[in-house]
């Protein structure tokens, strides 16, 4: 390999007792391993923002990422979140590093949230928490966890599902493929074609599930279908995986939001579930998350719990404390506790409402349309059922940005903007 050399003279000053040769280049190679390095499509959900940023056009709406607005559509910090902000500034805590399974009053604070206080798998020591780096960590750390010790066993994930859940599966090596789950013809469950999917799958398979407010589509199972889904996961062997994005945040409800996993526990069944903070306390940027898993056993718990700590120790070794110290102040205090239910009901009544009034503007625009999806959904998304012909219009023409899989976050609109985004919803389904 040769090297290109600068063949400048050599002029050298002191400086500090130091020779320099400012004229004198670092040498260049004239060919490079990363030249084969290709670039990467921006992240189809993050991209949807970065394009928003960058267009100057006044009636811009980004109706992309899953991020909670006033209606004024800015950013919202929640009042009981700088309460507990503060008594931590005042506590003087220091900056050590937490354990590599996080902070104990969060992970006992998680665990509470997700079965209840009194739930006998606490009592019986069957639970394995682990804080991790919000959602996303939690679910690589499950994946890692598959990896090691559940070799050869497919993760089957619904079709749609949140983007990320395929690279993170994928990137440990864990095989996956997917369930049937959306019906466009009806905008809904395709309960049948899942329950077949699921049944078909070899067994002691592991099944993602949404907790609630599924993603992207906003389309739950009703009380019973979970039922039906978790006797077929017993009479399968499979080990059932939530995600559990939007506790609190789907319905209002913590209790609401966290009846399906709690089901599935009560029926016997050993669970994996990804936990995080990012919506119901409005801590996106702080990472505040948990990697759960209830087990047959105590012993099994520790062992579990040992493994967990190993994968996450070479991953990132130990979580960030300020997020986990927010939401262990807010879920240990009554006070606050009751203060950040209110606040979360207030959040998930705005999208309900908007939701509504959507519906409401869409039915009056286009009549011969069915809109009732608008609000059997569930959550801050709506599956559309744009296509992405569909989708560019909205963007291109009405300053509309949203996945190309036609969702939209109805977290980012408010009443001002309902009759502007149902105009670009009508024109896009009927002109493009």
């Amino acid at each position: 390999m040769k090297l290109q050399l600068n063949s400048s003279p050599r002029v050298c000053s002191t400086r500090n007792g130091i020779s320099h040769n400012p004229s004198m280049r670092v040498p260049v190679l004239r060919s490079s391993p990363f030249e084969q390095v290709e670039l990467q499509a921006p992240d189809p959900i993050l991209g949807v923002s970065e394009a928003f940023k960058a267009s100057k056009e006044p009636n811009k709406l980004n109706l992309g990422v899953g991020a909670y607005r006033t209606e004024e559509l800015k950013p919202y910090v929640l009042d009981v979140v700088r309460k507990a902000e503060k008594k931590i500034f005042e506590a003087k805590e220091n900056k050590e590093y937490l354990p590599i399974e996080g902070l104990d009053a969060f992970r006992k604070a998680t665990v509470d949230l997700l079965l209840g206080p009194s739930h006998p798998a606490i009592k019986e020591a069957r639970v394995a928490a682990l804080q991790s780096l919000s959602g996303t960590g939690s679910l690589r750390v499950g994946a890692g966890f598959i990896s090691r010790f559940l070799k050869g066993r497919t993760v089957y994930i619904s079709n749609p599902t949140w983007g990320n859940h395929r690279n993170i599966f994928g990137d440990e090596g864990v095989k996956w493929e997917y369930y049937r789950y959306y019906d466009p013809e009806t905008v809904g469950l395709d309960f049948k074609g899942m329950m077949e999917d699921i049944s078909a799958a070899p067994d002691g398979s592991i099944i993602l599930l949404h907790g609630c407010a599924h993603n992207p589509t906003g389309i739950d199972p009703n009380p019973e279908q979970w039922s039906q889904i978790a006797d077929l996961c017993i009479k399968k062997k499979h080990i059932p995986f939530f995600d559990v994005a939007y506790q609190g945040f789907a319905t209002g409800s913590l209790d609401a939001d966290a009846a399906a996993p709690r089901l599935f526990v009560d029926k016997g069944l050993e669970v994996m579930v990804s936990q995080s903070y990012s919506k119901n306390l409005g801590l996106y940027g702080e990472r505040v998350g948990a990697m759960v898993m209830i087990v047959g056993s105590k012993d099994v718990a520790e062992r579990v719990l040992s493994q967990l700590k190993r994968i996450a120790r070479a991953m990132y070794s130990n979580p960030p404390t300020y997020g986990a110290r927010i939401a262990a102040e807010i879920v240990n205090d009554a006070d606050m506790f009751g203060e950040w239910k209110t606040e979360m009901a207030g959040m998930a009544g705005r999208i309900n409402r908007v939701r509504g009034e959507l519906r409401a503007a869409l039915e009056s625009k286009y009549p011969g349309k069915d809109w009732s999806f608008v609000t059997s959904q569930i959550g801050m998304f709506s599956f559309t059922g744009l296509s992405p012909a569909q989708v560019d219009n909205m963007t291109k023409k009405w300053h509309i940005y949203m996945t190309k899989d036609g969702r939209i976050s109805l977290a980012g609109l408010n009443s001002a903007k309902v009759g502007y985004l149902a105009d670009a919803m009508v024109d896009s389904f009927k002109n493009s």
